[in-house]
């Protein structure tokens, strides 16, 4: 701890009484009344003075605190101490040429208030070393309340504006797929040459229609005023949310003939944004369907396992895979494609998405591949938002789809 020793400003605070000083008298005066506090160090008669508007600051009475420079020391925040000490040493080093701290000070009360504390070396001895420092105490309280203020707002606007651009992509991807669907369903139904195909395309129509509206209400809820306090509150089904958009790409599964295997506890809830999630799923599972190998039957498999920390869920597949070891570090980069085919669809924006979403959840993302062997995504939720809804024993919902 650095020892501070302030002796009194004489011409301020000794002769007060009797000063014919005018100047003085004047100054004195201002320093009183614009609160600022006034420190002295007289190394040389190893004594402290602080000035009553230093204790007032933190509640005290003048009486109330000796001239000892723990007095002061002690009071300062644990957290700030370090930061304190170093500031004044590297003054008195002669590394700074004026010594400025602000720091937490404990008041009478119990609570701490900001003080900005600067001072500077005014004489010296014959080596050099400082004799006497004068510094001032400033209450910033009110301006450090302000500066949190305005970073909370600042992080509510950033947050805000993440969910609009959340939003926004969500509509592309999802709302993208929903019309692709409605558009080969439309075709299908043009080319069926007997009626019990056009009967089978049209419940293919209103399947799509009723996930693009469960789509538009979901989006409609982010947007919500309400849903970013009550939607972080939602246990969703990790269950429901993957048979959902099993059905929503059943054009795409069905069009490259792939197995899809899921193995999840049926009673594994998420608890977070169930748009985001949807999101999720939405862009891993059609990117494992959409980038297959043509050597390959298209196999995706969906498992959900309990771990220490909380839940992993994996989505692996047999598709062409990726080069890590040349597109590692850019791998949830926006505008970054890694495949080998040149897929004019591919904007480079699903696995940036992807990544924001996970972590707006609680999550992180990782990812595991080699090319021409397959990819395997793994989703890790901590047990404070990934958990089994119940007590009873585990039951994992398991199945199998093949649509040739």
């Amino acid at each position: 701890m650095i020892k501070r020793i302030f002796s009194p400003i004489r011409s301020l605070f000794e002769n007060r009484t009797n000063s014919t000083n005018t100047n003085s008298e004047k100054w004195q005066f201002a320093v009183e009344n614009s609160k600022i506090g006034v420190w002295d160090w007289d190394a040389k008669m190893n004594q402290v003075f602080y000035s009553a508007e230093s204790k007032n600051i933190i509640g005290y009475n003048d009486h109330e605190i000796e001239n000892n420079a723990e007095e002061w020391n002690k009071r300062v925040h644990p957290e700030d101490r370090a930061n304190y000490n170093n500031d004044f040493q590297r003054h008195l080093s002669g590394e700074l040429e004026v010594y400025k701290n602000e720091h937490r000070v404990l008041c009478k009360d119990g609570s701490y208030r900001w003080i900005s504390d600067s001072g500077k070396i005014v004489s010296k001895d014959k080596a050099g070393k400082p004799l006497r420092i004068i510094g001032t105490h400033i209450d910033i309280t009110q301006r450090k309340q302000n500066e949190m203020l305005l970073n909370e707002n600042f992080n509510i606007i950033t947050s805000q504006n993440k969910r609009l651009y959340n939003f926004t992509h969500i509509v592309s991807h999802n709302l993208r797929t929903h019309i692709g669907n409605f558009k080969n369903v439309l075709e299908f139904h043009e080319a069926s040459n007997t009626q019990e195909e056009k009967d089978e395309m049209f419940n293919y129509l209103k399947t799509i229609s009723s996930a693009l509206t469960t789509t538009i209400t979901n989006l409609n809820d982010v947007i919500s005023v309400n849903s970013e306090y009550n939607d972080i509150n939602n246990n969703i089904s990790i269950n429901a949310v993957v048979r959902e958009t099993l059905g929503n790409l059943s054009i795409d599964i069905a069009k490259k003939r792939a197995i899809i295997n899921t193995d999840i506890p049926s009673n594994l809830y998420l608890k977070g944004n169930s748009a985001y999630l949807e999101s999720i799923f939405h862009n891993l599972i059609s990117n494992a369907v959409k980038y297959v190998n043509p050597n390959n039957t298209p196999v995706v498999n969906i498992k959900g396992i309990q771990t220490e920390e909380g839940f992993e869920i994996s989505i692996s597949d047999n598709g062409i895979g990726i080069d890590l070891k040349k597109y590692k570090e850019q791998i949830f980069g926006m505008y970054n494609t890694f495949h080998e085919s040149n897929r004019e669809d591919s904007e480079g924006v699903g696995l940036y998405l992807t990544k924001i979403q996970v972590e707006d959840l609680g999550g992180k993302i990782t990812i595991d591949s080699e090319l021409n062997e397959g990819t395997t995504f793994k989703l890790f939720f901590p047990k404070e938002k990934a958990f089994l809804l119940n007590k009873k024993k585990e039951s994992f919902s398991k199945s199998s789809i093949l649509i040739k």
